[in-house]
């Protein structure tokens, strides 16, 4: 679905600038706060079987697809959610045209792509969503080893990993607290699936919000002028500091426009990486967010640049969460000088974990490792030592833990 706003009515990258979007789109609103989720029923697309919906009826990635897996391809698993819910999902595309893409200026406008998550109303019958569609995962398969060097370039059936939300299933009645998820530079919203579903069965309304360019793979209802359907990142090595500056400005205008165009005030904000970085800076600059958790993102420009939120204090709840693993130098003197300031602003680290302990790869390479597909120096490189049975809870019960004190349900 495309939101249409007049010029000039929606945000603009930049630290510091207030988004004066106004409107809504009725069907989003609904997705989100009473009708059934987007994807439940839905015209197979061309070439793809059976993909679900957009809120205005155009078809999406998320929906139900087949998941029988490529031949000798292994078939991944992700882990259960925890809560008393089970959880649907549905797709929202939307486009702001006051701004245009930073790594694509051909097309245009700026779009995102956001995967709804809802506690579901009881029934049968209604199938798990994939992770990943057949053709998001054709393009990971050959871009995730380039982009994560530890994975394997063969061997894997990327399409055949479901998550545990239904496509189709009724949503609960009412309104919940709703949170929103930027996942790290380079990875999709789809890797971090795990977390959000968990989350949304615990009774939240989790936004999954993928950042076109820099994700390594975000699946559009169509191709458009300057895009294909399913637009690969142009990021495939670490970034100069010029870019990172631009990732972060423009993840956190992307978060502020979906609070605009759908809405939303008083949310929570959670991010890995780079997304941990945009969202401690969204809070800082956005009064509609009331708490944050970083995910293990640095607070400066890569540059020596210290962010606002760091330079100035937070006032709102903002959570720390880190790695015995990945924590160095430059994280310490950004996160310290935060920290200085006092404040609402909470720490905590994991030990014996790494990096990508907070996205699905905290399952996900512990079986890679098992099928000889990765050895377990880059399995301890992504995730750590600790296996998925400690950490998977771990994460969820830290992030849990921290929105149900100050967003709960």
């Amino acid at each position: 679905m495309t939101s249409t706003f007049p010029p000039g009515q929606a945000p603009s990258a930049g630290f510091g600038r207030r988004s004066a979007a106004k409107g809504a789109l009725a069907g989003a609103a609904a997705l989100l706060f009473g009708a059934a989720p987007a994807a439940a029923s839905a015209a197979p697309a061309p070439g793809s079987p059976a993909p679900g919906r957009s809120a205005s009826g155009t078809p999406a990635p998320g929906g139900p697809v087949s998941a029988a897996p490529a031949p000798g391809g292994l078939r991944l698993r992700l882990p259960a959610p925890t809560g008393p819910y089970s959880v649907c999902s549905g797709t929202l595309h939307l486009a702001d045209p006051s701004r245009n893409d930073p790594w694509a200026p051909e097309i245009g406008v700026r779009e995102v792509v956001v995967t709804v998550l809802r506690p579901a109303a009881r029934g049968r019958g209604f199938p798990r969503v994939p992770q990943l569609t057949p053709a998001a995962a054709a393009s990971f398969a050959l871009l995730g080893p380039r982009i994560r060097p530890q994975l394997p370039d063969g061997g894997v059936d990327w399409a055949a990993t479901l998550t545990h939300a239904r496509a189709g299933a009724p949503p609960r009645p009412g309104r919940r607290p709703v949170l929103l998820y930027s996942p790290g530079g380079g990875d999709a919203r789809t890797m971090g699936s795990s977390l959000a579903v968990d989350l949304a069965s615990h009774g939240w309304t989790v936004l999954t919000v993928d950042h076109p360019g820099d994700a390594s793979e975000v699946e559009f209802p169509e191709e458009r002028p300057g895009r294909p359907r399913v637009r690969e990142s142009v990021l495939l090595g670490p970034p100069a500091p010029e870019t990172f500056r631009t990732m972060v400005e423009t993840r956190v205008a992307d978060l502020r426009f979906v609070l605009d165009a759908l809405r939303l005030d008083r949310v929570g904000l959670y991010g890995h990486s780079a997304g941990g970085t945009a969202v401690a800076q969204a809070l800082h600059e956005d009064r509609r967010i009331a708490a944050a958790a970083n995910l293990e993102g640095h607070l400066d420009l890569m540059d020596g640049e210290l962010l606002p939120v760091a330079r100035q204090a937070a006032d709102r709840p903002l959570l720390l969460a880190g790695t015995d693993g990945f924590r160095g130098d430059r994280m310490e003197r950004t996160w310290s000088a935060l920290l200085a300031h006092g404040g609402p602003v909470t720490r905590r680290q994991l030990d014996d974990t790494d990096h990508w302990v907070f996205t699905d790869y905290a399952a996900l390479a512990p079986q890679l490792q098992d099928a000889g597909l990765m050895t377990a120096g880059e399995r301890v490189g992504m995730v750590g030592a600790a296996g998925p049975r400690v950490t998977v809870p771990a994460v969820r019960r830290l992030v849990r833990s921290f929105f149900a004190r100050h967003l709960p349900v």
